[in-house]
């Protein structure tokens, strides 16, 4: 396990509670037989923000999230990639309060590409947790989350696509000497 790696406590990534990236962040743990603390923000661009200069702390993203690269190379001198890994995201549904075919359907632009076949109007938001509250609250008709999403909030599967094989990302404050030394 990298060195760095094992100092981490706490990884702030995207929320609310029940995002694909808060399952990651959990198995992350898991994975490197360490316990922490898993912090959710509304986007992983708030969630860099608030990673200070401590070991203990990272960020994690997911690859397949729009800004991830305009997120890397904001952050290019303070933040350092140091590891990727593959777990599979919950279920990705699209779902509805009554099980009508929507005329609206909230997503998070990542999984957008789920929707468009429906001839919808589409609604981007923040997560796919997001989509799954918006959905419940009467925003939209529908929309595409997780299985776990949409059970939270008792809206009816319309189609189920399954879990999707996705790359996740950690990402630790560079030390002073490596600012430093870059650029």
């Amino acid at each position: 396990m990298n060195n760095l790696a094992q100092k981490i406590s706490v990884i702030h990534t995207l929320g609310p509670s029940g995002t694909n990236c808060e399952i990651a962040a959990h198995e992350w743990f898991a994975r490197q037989n360490l316990q922490g603390k898993v912090c959710l923000h509304p986007t992983l661009e708030t969630a860099a923000a608030k990673i200070e200069d401590e070991d203990s702390a990272a960020l994690m993203g997911c690859v397949v999230y729009p800004q991830l690269h305009t997120l890397v190379f904001s952050n290019l001198k303070r933040l350092s990639l140091i590891d990727c890994f593959v777990f599979p995201t919950h279920n990705m549904v699209l779902a509805s309060r009554n099980g009508k075919v929507p005329k609206s359907i909230s997503t998070h632009p990542a999984p957008q590409e789920l929707a468009r076949s429906r001839q919808a109007e589409l609604r981007l938001v923040n997560s796919n947790s997001q989509a799954a509250i918006d959905c419940a609250d009467g925003i939209t008709d529908a929309c595409i989350t997780t299985l776990r999403a949409a059970k939270a909030n008792q809206l009816q599967i319309l189609e189920d696509f399954g879990p999707v094989p996705m790359g996740y990302t950690i990402h630790v404050v560079k030390n002073n000497n490596e600012r430093k030394n870059n650029f």
